[in-house]
């Protein structure tokens, strides 16, 4: 296999533009966010358990995360209708976002090669980018654990 290699994102940077379909098949533009601040983060693949734990903490700390004036994306590899169900099934309340070709995973740098039990695959790396108001990144995180993740994303940002 050959390794394809991404460039991490910095604060400070302009973030990468992208317009990707929701679960609902909507069309979601990250410009439709301009004078927002957005949590962009990047899942392996829906319905897994640590996939599940992250996304139902993001969901549990919706409010306040909305409350301190941020809104939050999911994006994965899955299609479309995977992530209508697993939204669907777990009262996912923001939208996740079908980067089937994951071109948007490589420009943000959560695409690359991960360790999964045991063997080295290349795929999503669980990621969060947090884009500021002005389109430029704020925070970029890679390597995430899902386990307590927003919380400490969180306090991180003063939430």
């Amino acid at each position: 296999m050959q390794s394809i290699v991404t460039t991490k994102l910095r604060a400070g940077t302009p973030a990468p533009g992208f317009t990707l379909p929701d679960a609902a098949g909507r069309r979601i533009s990250l410009a439709d966010y301009r004078g927002k601040s957005v949590i962009v983060y990047f899942y392996p693949r829906a319905a897994t358990p640590g996939c599940t734990t992250e996304a139902c903490d993001f969901r549990d700390s919706l409010a306040a995360l909305r409350g301190a004036g941020y809104e939050v994306l999911g994006i994965s590899s899955d299609a479309r209708e995977a992530l209508s169900a697993f939204a669907a099934e777990h009262a996912l309340t923001f939208p996740l976002l079908a980067d089937e070709d994951h071109a948007v995973a490589l420009a943000y740098g959560a695409w690359g090669e991960k360790l999964v039990e045991g063997e080295v695959r290349e795929g999503t790396v669980r990621s969060t980018v947090v884009v500021g108001p002005d389109g430029n990144v704020v925070l970029a995180q890679y390597q995430v654990s899902p386990q307590g993740h927003v919380r400490a994303l969180r306090e991180e940002l003063g939430i």
